[in-house]
């Protein structure tokens, strides 16, 4: 069996009715994009938790799947007569062979370089370097999967600069992919915390599958400190409002590393931290950047 792709263009005041309209008269899926994609006049839209955003797309693409024997015309008409529109003006529909979805989608997710040394290799694929630290790990309900600038500066600073025996928080651990690299790398105690339960379950699991020994908490049950060394990869605003727990949480000589902020971001948060530590290092990879910090021995 295959399927019928519908795509087209709408402004976004009809583009939701369109799609809500397409579902309703047998779409499997409305996909929506940015028309200007991959143009100049692409538009980045995107809130920092608890904020919804205020902008969307000026000129949507909408596609639709449909099975394959679906009369596209026929369907575009009633659409357009439901909704008291006009068609749209140019309707491309693409035929695509039904496939293996599950191995399709594995296939987006190659092992991942970070270093000479550190890995990160999903289940279904051979190790690559079997000299090499390798973290297991697959895409699932946390963040974090080593393909993002900000997770694998946060790993290249891990395998650069942690030394054998340190203490590790990870804030905001996500799939705990920093926690487990940082055990693997050599630290004597790992903990990572998170405000989402299914952070620390997928954690968990991660951390099992590793074969590795680490705690994982709600932020709420968070206890003990300081660390020799604080990672959080998160956002700019919950950075800016979590400085005085993390800087308290890392140990005098210790260094806190925080990334997930923008390269525009990155002074304004390194002028927030100076209040509390020294700001020794600031590295940027397509557009975002990543903060060292270091604090006062006594």
């Amino acid at each position: 069996m295959g399927w019928l792709v519908v795509s087209f263009e709408s402004d976004a005041p009809h583009a939701e009715a369109w799609g809500d309209a397409l579902i309703e008269c047998g779409a499997v899926s409305v996909d929506v994009t940015d028309a200007y994609a991959e143009t100049d006049a692409e538009q980045a839209i995107f809130a920092e938790p608890g904020e919804l955003s205020t902008t969307t797309w000026t000129w949507q693409k909408l596609s639709a799947l449909f099975p394959e024997d679906t009369d596209v015309q026929g369907i575009l008409g009633q659409v357009s007569a439901a909704l008291d529109e006009g068609l749209p003006t140019v309707v491309t529909v693409t035929r695509m062979e039904d496939q293996d979805w599950v191995r399709a989608t594995q296939e987006q997710f190659q092992p991942i370089c970070i270093s000479r040394r550190l890995w990160i290799v999903p289940t279904w694929h051979a190790i690559p370097e079997t000299g090499a630290i390798n973290l297991t790990l697959d895409p699932g309900l946390a963040f974090g999967t080593g393909s993002h600038p900000t997770t694998r500066l946060c790993l290249r600073w891990l395998d650069e600069h942690l030394r054998r025996g340190q203490s590790v928080m990870d804030y905001g651990c996500g799939s705990g992919i920093l926690a487990i690299a940082a055990s693997k790398l050599g630290a004597s105690s790992v903990a990572g915390v998170d405000i989402d339960p299914y952070a620390i379950i997928a954690s968990r699991a991660n951390a099992a599958q590793n074969q590795v020994d680490a705690e994982f908490l709600l932020a709420t049950q968070l206890s003990g400190g300081p660390f020799d060394v604080v990672m959080a990869n998160i956002l700019a605003n919950p950075l800016r409002v979590l400085a005085p727990l993390l800087c308290g949480l890392t140990g005098p000589g210790g260094h806190l590393v925080l990334s997930g902020l923008l390269s525009s971001q990155a002074s304004e948060l390194s002028a927030i931290y100076a209040q509390w530590v020294e700001v020794v290092d600031v590295e940027e990879e397509e557009g975002w950047a990543r903060l060292v910090c270091r604090r006062a021995s006594p």
